[in-house]
């Protein structure tokens, strides 16, 4: 029985300390309030992750140091400095490897499925820090100082993810509620089960295959916005969707108000050409396949009736 250090309890950090116990192996997760799945082998702390001193005597004898935070999406810029620093740092003193939850925004726009050996060339300042990141962990790692991998995927799905399809679509789909979003709602998209994130960071952090470089999350094959949609009410008997494109202007204007919106701005790129991912990569190396759509639309509509989240016209739910 190893120790894991995962920092984050979010949707991503909930699903891989549950993984990781049920493997029986020792959990330590933290995050600010110290919040996390209530299971006895899961250790919650409170603690600052910027804080590098604390962070590293935390991860002291870690075998792996699991990067799940996520700051508010409107502070990225500030906020992500100093913690990946602190996690690089702590990962350094412990002699743990540095397991990153990415994303994809590194790559700015494609035209082409996303490999792992797609070009960095991100075309926003949220993509230039997930960038900044990865290359100062790989630079460590190259210079013999800490192994470091990351894993990337598409949108979020799952019990807990937050993306356009659970933010946006499938909450007012689910009420018989025409749904509006600023993507082009019939291209091919990448969507990524929170619970295949998870598998497959535990999986690049215990490899010895997986640090040195990235790896994207196995995914099922891509399907466009309105085809999510109208699985999820087939599947949640639920009326036929009704969607539309919600016009530039009013997400502009939207971001008037909410943080969030603002931010969504200048990655609205993502969702107005076909953004596809491919991760055979991880699938040959690792065998991970991924959790079937039905599935993940499944365990995806349970998780949003439960909450019940509040619909609101033109506007994501809060």
């Amino acid at each position: 029985m190893g120790l894991h250090v995962i920092v984050g309890a979010g949707p991503v950090g909930t699903a891989t300390a549950r993984l990781l116990v049920e493997r029986g192996e020792r959990v330590r997760l933290v995050s600010r309030r110290g919040t996390g799945p209530a299971h006895p082998g899961v250790e919650r702390v409170a603690a600052d992750a910027t804080d590098a001193e604390r962070l590293g005597a935390l991860a002291e004898g870690a075998a792996a140091l699991y990067n799940c935070a996520n700051p508010p999406y409107h502070r990225w810029a500030t906020d992500w400095p100093p913690l990946a620093a602190a996690l690089l740092a702590a990962a350094e003193r412990a002699g743990a490897v540095l397991a990153t939850v990415g994303n994809l925004y590194g790559y700015g726009p494609v035209d082409a499925p996303m490999t792992e050996a797609t070009p960095l060339r991100p075309n926003s300042v949220k993509g230039q820090v997930r960038a900044r990141m990865w290359t100062d962990a790989l630079d460590a790692h190259r210079a013999g100082r800490v192994r470091a991998t990351e894993v990337r995927g598409g949108d979020y799905l799952g019990a807990g993810a937050q993306s356009v399809a659970t933010l946006l679509v499938l909450p007012r789909v689910l009420a018989g509620r025409r749904a509006m979003a600023p993507a082009d709602l019939d291209a091919p998209h990448s969507w990524t089960y929170v619970g295949d994130v998870a598998r497959t960071l535990v999986a690049a952090a215990g490899d010895e295959r997986g640090p040195g470089r990235a790896w994207h999350v196995p995914s099922p094959p891509p399907i466009s916005l309105r085809a999510l949609a109208v699985r999820t009410a087939a599947l949640a008997g639920a009326p036929t969707p009704k969607l539309s494109r919600m016009p530039g202007p009013v997400l502009w204007l939207g971001g008037l108000f909410d943080p969030t919106a603002r931010e969504m701005r200048e990655v609205a790129y993502q969702f107005d050409r076909p953004f596809r991912l491919d991760s055979s990569a991880a699938t040959g190396t690792f065998g991970i396949e991924p959790t079937p759509l039905d599935d993940v639309l499944t365990e995806t509509v349970a998780a949003l009736r439960h909450h019940r989240p509040r619909v609101v016209d033109g506007q994501p739910p809060r």
